[in-house]
């Protein structure tokens, strides 16, 4: 008799508690093995955020002044404002771009019996993760030099990045999934993360989108998170906890969705690799 893996969110959460020894030893060896060879190694992790800002400083306050809005927000500030938006949608990004083959590029684990195929997903969430954090961090420092402040609501960050990570974890489970057996899905989801770029407000403010299409860039769940990530990494603003609290939700919802079809599609993952 073959047994269905569960589909109970209690229970994913029960796995990854069991294996984070496995996730840890995974998520470590993918870090190493992305820096392999190279001279710096791991501080590429450090550097690569580190040149994007000295770009985005010389293109935003040089080459295009720009404003955040009708605010009065220094020019270079405006770098700081978009950089706390490109990390958010980066985490995304990261996390989305290497779904669709990451049960096709491990099949030696898809072939081991025993091996939890679930704790994947979470590996690739946690890697996008760290560099979202060096990132966070980097954008924090950039704004103590520039205001001269670090805002003590900062503090309230990982508060809005956990439901965010459960969504996205969500996505890689479903997208990881359905992967496995439509080989297209990797450039259809190049293109979807290229759209949720410009269709989240990380080079505009929201209040630049006219009304009428205001509603549609809302229903973006990355707009939320990166309207409320700029509120208590930048602004000192509390977070919106009602929404907070919805966001949540929702994000356990879909998460669950993504962990359904994962679950449910697994059994066919071996036959089709």
């Amino acid at each position: 008799m073959i047994v269905q893996p569960s589909t109970s969110l209690l229970a994913f959460a029960r796995s990854t508690l069991r294996h984070g020894d496995l996730i840890s030893q995974l998520v470590r060896r993918e870090f190493a093995q992305r820096y392999r060879g190279s001279m710096l190694g791991g501080l590429w992790a450090f550097v690569t955020p580190l040149v994007m800002v000295m770009v985005y400083t010389f293109v935003f306050t040089v080459v295009f002044p720009t404003r955040w809005g009708t605010a009065d927000v220094a020019e270079t500030n405006f770098v700081v404002i978009y950089l706390v938006g490109a990390i958010t949608h980066g985490l995304f990004a990261e996390a989305l771009g290497r779904a669709p083959n990451l049960i096709v590029s491990q099949a030696n684990y898809v072939k081991k019996v025993v091996f939890p195929l679930e704790v994947l997903p979470i590996v690739v969430v946690v890697g996008a993760l760290i560099t979202a954090t060096i990132g966070f961090v980097i954008a924090i420092i950039l704004n103590l030099v520039l205001a001269h402040a670090v805002q003590w609501t900062a503090i309230f960050l990982p508060l809005i990045l956990i439901p965010y990570l459960v969504l996205l974890l969500g996505m890689v489970l479903l997208i990881s999934a359905l992967g496995v057996y439509l080989r297209d899905l990797g450039q259809a989801t190049g293109v979807f993360i290229t759209l949720a770029l410009f269709l989240t407000p990380v080079f505009y403010p929201i209040t630049a989108v006219p009304e009428r299409f205001r509603l549609y860039i809302y229903l973006n769940p990355l707009t939320f998170v990166v309207e409320q990530a700029r509120e208590v990494v930048l602004f000192g603003h509390l977070p919106n906890w009602t929404l907070l609290g919805l966001y949540a939700l929702g994000s356990l919802a879909f998460c669950w969705v993504g962990l359904f079809v994962f679950q449910r599609a697994r059994g066919g993952f071996a036959d089709v690799l």
